[in-house]
């Protein structure tokens, strides 16, 4: 049997990702492999047994950090520590501190932004520094990394991939005295404040947005139900048949570490009307039911294709009618502080601590003014107008 030939820095540029991770051996020393990841980044790691027996898996570092010579000779070293018993510790690797952040972290306290971390993580930040030394990257490489991310993804999404490398930096400071984060003021892409929007929807876009939406399928009566409760996208989306009772009381789930919820909505007749007319799926319990199991998804798609028939301008957003809705309840003379509570809004201070009322028959009546005054609004000629007599 011939020889395989040995491994070459050419030979690993060409290997090829694929759906899974997979390992390539390296003739020249044995126990020493490349890993490909379905990314395409490649890794050097070396494989031995322990005095007790167990196989031992050592990361050595990524091929655009080492080239084949220098990670054989870290490989052998590593090889003999593994089968003596000595000490393996090489260096960190983002993916291993990244992954301990993730479970000691992340999930240990139920972040509830823990999907959007672990999505920002996979795309953006493990392709760029797979197998890096964790305490070797820099704020040039924190710079660059931004900056690739806000050309090919925009500036809040740059913002967001910088708090996820600020938190994971940080974390880790925490836990070795001789490290800095490389994070410092100045790093946004994005002003916050300039980003915060005022922006609701006047009563003309309203009847627009209405009409566009009753023509629209699942995607128009989400944004109705949307509009006529003031919850947000994420909560609407994920209403389920279950969570509404015979008598249209809307139970909202409540995710670990939420800071505030609604509750419990006792929702409009039009509100319920809407939810009825959406057709149910056999293995999809989500109201408004997407592909498989899941609620629709490609918000950003829909959207823009509902702009496009409904010929409506894109200066709106989805969070843009619970703001719409907020205001509209108090156009409608319902207490501000009931209408916070209607919009899920932690209540501050004494009265948050102590007041345990449900405000349930409180809550109804502010859904059903705020549908009462959209009724008004999409149909003017249809509202009474009471004169008062001098």
């Amino acid at each position: 049997m011939p020889r395989r030939k040995s491994l070459s820095d050419a030979a690993i540029a060409k290997l090829s990702s694929r759906p899974k991770p997979y390992t390539v051996p390296d003739p020249g020393l044995s126990g020493h492999y490349v890993r490909v990841r379905p990314t395409g980044a490649k890794v050097f790691v070396a494989v031995a047994r322990a005095p007790n027996g167990k196989q031992v898996w050592h990361t050595i570092g990524a091929s655009t950090l080492y080239d084949i010579e220098e990670a054989r000779e870290k490989a052998r070293e590593a090889i003999k520590a593994i089968k003596s018993g000595g000490s393996r510790d090489g260096v960190e690797t983002f993916e291993a501190v990244a992954e301990q952040w993730l479970k000691r972290h992340v999930e240990a306290k139920g972040l509830i932004s823990a999907p959007d971390i672990r999505s920002y993580l996979a795309r953006y930040l493990v392709p760029s520094w797979a197998g890096r030394e964790f305490s070797s990257i820099r704020r040039g490489d924190v710079a660059k990394l931004l900056d690739s991310v806000e050309d090919s993804s925009g500036p809040i999404a740059a913002d967001y991939v910088l708090s996820v490398i600020r938190g994971l930096c940080n974390w880790y400071a925490a836990r070795h005295e001789n490290y800095s984060s490389p994070i410092v003021r100045g790093m946004r892409r994005t002003d916050p404040k300039a980003r915060a929007r005022a922006r609701i929807l006047d009563d003309d876009e309203l009847r627009t947005l209405w009409a566009a939406a009753e023509a629209n399928g699942t995607f128009g009566a989400f944004v109705r139900v949307a509009l006529l409760t003031g919850q947000r996208r994420e909560k609407v989306l994920a209403m389920r048949w279950e969570d509404i009772s015979a008598d249209g009381e809307w139970h909202i789930p409540t995710a670990k570490r939420e800071k505030g919820t609604a509750g419990s909505l006792v929702l409009p007749q039009v509100a319920i009307d809407i939810i009825q007319a959406q057709p149910r799926f056999v293995g999809n319990a989500h109201v408004f039911a997407g592909i498989g199991s899941n609620p629709i998804g490609g918000m950003s798609k829909r959207k823009a294709q509902f702009e496009k028939q409904a010929g409506i301008a894109q200066n709106w957003t989805i969070h843009d009618l619970r703001r719409t809705a907020r205001s509209l309840m108090s156009r409608a003379d319902v207490r501000p502080d009931i209408a916070e509570r209607v919009l899920g809004h932690a209540i501050q201070g004494v009265e948050g601590v102590y007041d345990r009322h449900s405000y349930r028959e409180e809550k109804a009546h502010a859904l059903k003014a705020l549908a009462g005054l959209i009724d008004n609004i999409l149909r003017p000629e249809s509202a009474k107008v009471t004169r008062l007599r001098g």
